[in-house]
């Protein structure tokens, strides 16, 4: 659980809002600091720590002090007097022995401990593979408006060069209107992809907690280093890092403390009790002297009982104690199975991603020279706006899929990490 409190202490030293632009760490950082989810999972961490306690579960003896004063008035003669009554008691009670169910109880509040630091580590794993997600995104709309506006230029270029073509002769109506549909599509694309960024840094805001109206800035380039895993590796650090598998491992053995506080009826229970109390009474007499009275009483007793019978209750607690424990063997068994083939299927995609992103780079590098190519041709006349436009559209969308392909190995990768428990250490690097 080191990295948890690392995590945390970097938190406290992000920057500021006021800072227009955020790298990565940064938002993170912020995110981790602000999330509600994890502000609430770290107060019941707190509240776990403090029941965790010999004393919550009976283990240590208990002390009470208990002090009365009683007086009252006798005015009817010829016994006219006043009396005053002190009382007072202090006992002590300790359970020495109870079938060892305090032992039980306190194992199990340790598991209930780590159990609430294990769910707020599933917390932060979950709020950092969002944050680097919603600040790619980010990084991605942006790219993509860029795409969408250079498209969007060339179309105007190319519109105004055929208004001046049609002004000099050189070119006919019927070519001026389709390049000015061409502008207009291209500029209708590139005013919804406006709203689309706008979109994605807004989540990222709400993802890092800022409920003012300041805008969040990012810094950086989409970009990504493919990296390369071996399956046997992944699974081994899976089973053995991952952090919704170890809380399952947790419950399981939450579950068996149960079984064991269930068998705990079995057992006799031994118990002490002593104590000593003091009672002072004085009568104080109209006619005839005063009379004070004081005793004290000291006891001290030892108490075995063992339940005989009960209806069977004991033994149904048990069998349905031991039920529970073998429900979540299942549930492990299912939990792994799941996680298997989630790594399998995440495993495939990171390689046919990686693949993927291979081919989109070449694409476009060939779009860029098909396109750099067909500008000069046609201001040659040697093609005619219909295959430049050809040409332009393969190139915004050969540049639009190569940014996703990126998106998509980052969002792999960084399930890859998630899922073998290594995205916290990663971004510690």
């Amino acid at each position: 659980m080191r990295y948890i409190f690392l995590i945390i202490a970097i938190a406290f030293l992000s920057p500021a809002w006021a800072q227009k632009s955020l790298s990565l760490q940064d938002a993170i950082s912020i995110a981790l600091e602000n999330n509600y989810d994890i502000q609430l999972s770290k107060q019941k961490v707190k509240s776990a720590e403090i029941r965790n306690n010999w004393g919550t579960v009976g283990a240590y003896p208990s002390f009470s002090l208990m002090f009365a004063s009683n007086n009252d008035i006798n005015d009817v003669d010829p016994e006219d007097y006043t009396r005053n009554q002190l009382m007072g008691d202090a006992k002590i009670r300790w359970t020495i022995f109870d079938g060892f169910s305090i032992r039980s109880n306190k194992h199990r509040l340790n598991e209930l401990e780590n159990l609430s630091k294990g769910n707020l580590a599933v917390l932060i794993e979950n709020t950092v593979q969002s944050v680097i997600l919603a600040y790619n995104n980010v990084l991605l709309q942006s790219e993509k408006l860029n795409v969408l506006k250079q498209s969007m230029e060339l179309s105007e270029d190319r519109f105004k060069r055929a208004e001046t073509q049609k002004e000099l002769g050189a070119a006919v109506t019927y070519e001026v209107l389709q390049a000015k549909n061409a502008y207009l599509a291209d500029k209708a694309s590139f005013l919804l992809q406006e709203v689309t960024y706008k979109n994605a840094k807004r989540n990222l805001k709400f993802l890092l907690g800022n409920s003012t109206k300041e805008i969040v800035e990012v810094n950086g380039k989409l970009d990504v280093v493919a990296s390369t895993y071996q399956l046997k590796n992944l699974l081994e650090k899976m089973h053995m890092d991952n952090s919704n598998l170890k809380n399952q491992y947790l419950n399981i053995a939450l579950l068996q403390r149960d079984v064991a506080i269930a068998k705990s009826d079995y057992y006799p229970t031994l118990s002490l009790s002593a104590g000593a109390s003091n009672n002072h009474m004085k009568f104080n007499y109209d006619k005839k002297a005063d009379v004070t009275n004081d005793s004290w009483q000291y006891y001290g007793n030892l108490t075995l009982s063992y339940t005989l019978f009960n209806g069977g209750n004991r033994k149904r607690a048990v069998q349905l104690a031991k039920l529970e424990e073998e429900s979540g063997n299942i549930t492990l068994d299912q939990v792994k199975h799941s996680l298997d083939n989630q790594l399998l299927n995440l495993y495939d995609f990171h390689s046919a991603r990686k693949a993927l992103l291979e081919v989109a780079t070449e694409n476009l590098a060939a779009a860029e020279l098909n396109l750099q190519i067909s500008s000069e041709k046609l201001k040659s006349g040697a093609i005619n706006s219909f295959n430049y436009r050809d040409v332009q559209l393969i190139y915004v969308n050969a540049a639009q899929r190569k940014l996703e392909a990126v998106y998509n190995l980052i969002d792999s990768q960084t399930s890859l990490l998630r899922i073998t428990g290594g995205i916290i250490q990663e971004y510690q690097k």
